[in-house]
Formats: structure tokens, C-alpha cells, sequence
């Protein structure tokens, strides 16, 4: 018998999850979805086959829920499914700063939970989704979840107190990278380029630079210096960036946001 998936809250990362199960060759009938809107849950049952239910269905129903809701609507979710869910059913939470012991306390007692930080290239299956197990769940839990996350990109485990810090390097991670995108376009228009020229130069270095972080086994370093001649462009330029203190701020910029997600996750415990 196939596992029975329901994501609860399916809004754009419930629905990136849902393609990437369904293209992984899992069945529109074993995958659940929930919705706050009917309009929606309709929206989702006519792109992809599924079966729309209530929440309270879903914890019937199915052998493992990802929560993909907010996480300001966390609690309300778990007071509908509390009086329902039975300790045999995994919880795969993707709700960013929401600790397991938030999770399980509203729960039967027992019932596995398994914190996931994903990123938003789940949308194009190159997520960076890190998971964390609970008090309850093992490792068969663990290979579960890493199973639904496997087919949008790549999965990791931590324990959980490292949660905050994969928030800020890589939950947040993709935004950074926007924002160098952006100051470096706006670099190519200074220096004379067309915007389209600059964006289109930027984007594909970027995706030159990260496969070869990826699948070289180069220390970043090392591929830094091999672009680095003496007395050249790279190294007067890498000079500006030291002198305007980039390194310095990136560090105090993660700081800030593994900080921030402490004390969000401070209001869930």
C-alpha cells in the first residue's frame, strides 16, 4: 500500500512540494491538499489531480501531513488537528521558526514530528530543505521526509538548535543573492552597459559560479584565486570590497538574522 501525503495549507511552497511528488512518479490519488480558500483547493484538484479535503479529513486520511501554513496560523491549524491525529501519522512542519516541541505539545502524545527549513528554489526543484527530527521521530521518519523533499532539490539534517542559523544562511540565502544581482546590474548600467546586457552577464556568471562551487570540490578560495591575476581587475576590485568592508558586513548581516529567528521562534515555545 502507497503512502497517502496530504499537504495542508497548499499555498506556493504547498504547491511546489505537490509538482515535485508528482513528478517524482507519486500518485494524484494518494496526495491530499488543503486549502484556506475553496477557490483555491478547486484551482489545485483541476492543475494537478488531486484530492481536496478538509483539514480534519487530511489527519484522517493520511499517513504523513506537511503543514505548509504560516506560521502565525500554526496554532490555530494544530487546534483542528489535535483532536483527530493519531500518533501513527508523521508531521513534516515546513512553518520557518516553529520548534517541534511548539508542534508536539498540541498533538498526541507521541506523534513524530520532523522540522523542515526549505528555501524559494523549491519553485524550480533547487531548494535547500534542512530537517531536524523531534522528540518522537526516528529514523524511519527521517527517510520519509527526506523522500518528499528529495524530487525539489537537495536535503540535509541538522539538529535542531542549528535551525536559526540555517534560517539565516540559507532560508534567507536566495534574497542576499538578489540583492548582489541587483547591486552588480546596477554596476553594469553605471559602467555603461544596457540593463538587459548587465542582468543577462550577471545571471549567467552566477550560474557558472555555483556550478562550479557545486561540482568542482574546489575551496572557494582556491576558484576565487584562479580568477585573481597580480595586478589585475579582479584583485583591485576585490581590494574595494575589503576596503568597504563587505566580509564584515555579510557576517553581522547572518548574525542579525539567525538573532531575528531566535526571537521568533521565542514566541512559539
Amino acid at each position: 500500500m502507497s503512502e497517502r501525503v496530504a499537504v495542508v495549507g497548499a499555498g506556493k511552497m504547498g504547491e511546489a512540494l505537490l509538482s515535485g511528488l508528482l513528478r517524482a512518479g507519486r500518485v494524484a490519488a494518494d496526495l491530499l491538499i488543503t486549502a484556506r480558500r475553496p477557490e483555491r483547493a478547486t484551482e489545485l484538484v483541476d492543475r494537478y489531480g488531486v484530492v481536496a479535503v478538509s483539514n480534519s479529513s487530511a489527519a484522517e486520511r493520511a499517513d504523513t501531513l506537511v503543514l505548509t501554513v504560516k506560521p502565525q496560523d500554526m496554532a490555530a491549524l494544530l487546534a483542528e488537528l489535535g483532536p483527530v491525529l493519531t500518533p501513527d501519522r508523521l508531521v513534516v512542519s515546513l512553518a520557518a521558526g516553529i520548534p517541534t516541541g511548539f508542534v508536539e505539545r498540541r498533538l498526541a502524545d507521541g506523534t513524530p514530528v520532523v522540522r523542515v527549513m526549505s528555501n524559494t528554489p523549491v519553485l524550480v526543484d533547487q531548494a535547500m530543505s534542512v530537517l531536524s527530527a523531534g522528540a518522537h521521530a526516528g529514523e524511519e521518519h527521517l527517510v520519509r521526509t527526506e523522500a518528499l523533499l528529495a524530487p525539489v532539490g537537495q536535503v540535509l539534517r541538522v539538529p535542531e538548535a542549528q535551525q536559526d542559523a540555517v534560517t539565516a544562511l540559507s532560508g534567507s540565502g536566495p534574497a542576499y543573492f538578489f540583492y548582489l544581482v541587483e547591486a552588480m546590474t546596477d554596476a553594469g548600467i553605471l559602467l555603461g552597459l544596457p540593463r538587459k546586457v548587465a542582468h543577462d552577464l550577471i545571471v549567467q556568471t552566477a550560474i557558472g559560479a555555483a556550478v562550479m562551487l557545486r561540482d568542482s570540490g574546489e575551496h572557494p578560495v582556491a576558484l576565487r584565486e584562479a580568477v585573481t591575476s597580480p595586478a589585475g581587475t579582479t584583485i583591485n576590485a576585490i581590494r574595494e570590497l575589503e576596503n568597504h568592508g563587505v566580509r564584515a558586513a555579510l557576517l553581522a548581516a547572518l548574525e542579525a538574522a539567525r538573532d531575528r529567528s531566535r526571537e521568533l521562534a521565542g514566541g512559539h515555545e
